[in-house]
């Protein structure tokens, strides 16, 4: 099922139950931050939370959890919402492989129905409000934020549609935070090299499978919009800015019209982020908002962030998984499911089949070297190929009997992180580890092990047997 807006994805919702209407009144804080962590806290079955009725608002609505459970990511991508997580691992790596899937260019879209260019006022239009208490401001953090290569403006694959917090700095102004490694950095540095301002888009209230995407660690020429229409099956629809050359998604609540002003920085943060702690007020960029578009009643889409396992994790779970997996298996055919889920892939879990010994410790360092790696993969395990990664308690027995901590714990020094890690020293450079938790093999002599007990010939037909009797 395609789902052109981020309307018709609440529907399903609605009809899969995995949608929870709020119409009692709340306050915008600490109300909504409250509600959105605490359906996080339920468990990995939780719906979305859509409230109606918002004091000091008007008609403005609030949509949180979107994709904030393994039902509705996998409701995302069409699929039955029972669907297990590897499953839908698996499902997601074979769409992967369809890029690209050309697009679909309109002229007109539903967010053309209100336009704004003169006394822009943010405030106006967002319901706008702070999800954790020491939060510096409001932050517009579920925004899909797009921008051109000015080097080579024509390259369709060079454009870039990513998430990135938002820091409301006044009526027509934002602060952002541009990852210097990831393609708005880079397109940036490559404008003030160049003494110009930046063009940007910001689309607010997508539907899932772009937002899904524009978190996913693509190479620098691949288009997220292709990758879009691979992942659901058919053209991803777009239509042009009025103000600049760039592609915005047709479905989109509100969209920003502006640019970075070359050269210019103010402070922003604190903000409560994935890794679950307050990033630092750091002096970063400001957008300059140049025209607002709006459908008829627009629904402002909002991400919970903290602690793990938010809606966060979910939305940035299997589509970092997935990349990780395509990149390692191109050189190692042996690696069989990477589970990359934890706080962006700052932890990842790699099986593999094994040609040699050390050659679980070269696909650690492969995987660090990987796009995404050098600013996450902080943590590598490795495990053999019947082990199955997205299964803990497997995990846990490998790492219990299979990891012989004199020999099998590799530490790289002085890496590369994202500076939001709040346990790297400077900011942005850490230490990282590999931890081969595979079984050895020559020339490898270390320890002694038995063969391991493999299941008796028939459990897959009695788990099958079982599971239908349960369901009696």
């Amino acid at each position: 099922m395609v789902y052109r807006d981020l309307r018709s994805f609440l529907k399903k919702l609605e009809e899969e139950g995995q949608l929870i209407h709020v119409t009692q009144q709340v306050n915008p804080e600490p109300d909504l931050g409250s509600a959105a962590r605490a359906v996080n806290n339920l468990g990995d079955q939780s719906p979305a939370l859509l409230f109606h009725n918002i004091h000091g608002y008007r008609t403005e609505k609030v949509v949180l959890n979107v994709i904030g459970s393994w039902p509705n990511h996998a409701l995302m991508m069409g699929l039955p919402k029972n669907t297990p997580v590897k499953e839908q691992f698996h499902e997601f790596a074979r769409r992967w492989n369809h890029y690209p899937v050309q697009v679909e260019r309109v002229d007109t879209a539903p967010f053309h129905a209100n336009k704004i260019t003169e006394d822009i006022n943010l405030f106006d239009v967002l319901p706008l409000f702070r999800l954790n208490s020491k939060d510096s401001g409001c932050f517009i953090d579920k925004a899909c934020v797009i921008s051109r290569d000015l080097d080579d403006p024509e390259n369709f694959g060079k454009q870039n549609v990513g998430i990135y917090r938002l820091q409301v700095k006044g009526k027509d102004k934002l602060g952002i935070q541009p990852i210097p490694t990831h393609d708005i950095g880079i397109h940036l540095r490559i404008a003030e090299e160049r003494g110009e301002n930046l063009p940007v888009t910001i689309a607010i209230g997508n539907d899932p499978v772009i937002t899904t995407i524009s978190g996913s660690p693509l190479t620098y020429e691949q288009s997220e919009y292709e990758m879009a229409g691979a992942i659901q099956g058919e053209p991803y629809r777009i239509v042009r800015s009025k103000h600049s050359n760039l592609d915005v998604p047709w479905g989109a609540e509100v969209v920003l019209e502006g640019e970075i002003i070359a050269g210019e920085r103010e402070f922003e943060g604190p903000f409560g982020e994935f890794t679950g702690s307050y990033s630092d007020a750091r002096l970063q960029p400001i957008i300059k908002i140049k025209a607002i578009y709006h459908r008829d009643n627009p629904i402002f889409e909002h991400l919970y962030l903290g602690v793990s396992w938010t809606e966060m994790d979910y939305m940035t779970s299997i589509n970092t998984c997935v990349p990780l997996y395509q990149q390692l298996k191109e050189a190692f055919p042996e690696v069989q499911a990477v589970n990359a889920m934890y706080t962006q892939g700052l932890v990842a879990i790699i099986s593999t089949k094994t040609r040699f010994g050390g050659f679980a410790k070269a696909i650690g360092m492969r995987a660090m070297t990987t796009p995404h790696g050098l600013g996450y993969c902080k943590l590598v395990i490795v495990v053999d190929d019947f082990i199955d990664p997205f299964n803990l308690p497997q995990v846990m027995w490998a790492l219990s009997t299979r990891v012989a901590p004199d020999q099998d714990l590799i530490m790289i020094p002085n890496a590369s992180v994202l500076s939001l890690d709040p346990s790297s020293q400077p900011p942005g450079i850490t230490h990282k580890l590999i931890i081969d938790a595979t079984t050895p093999k020559a020339p490898e002599s270390r320890s002694n092990f038995a063969p391991s007990v493999e299941a008796p010939r028939d459990t897959k037909k009695w788990e099958n047997i079982l599971k239908n009797l349960i369901k009696k």
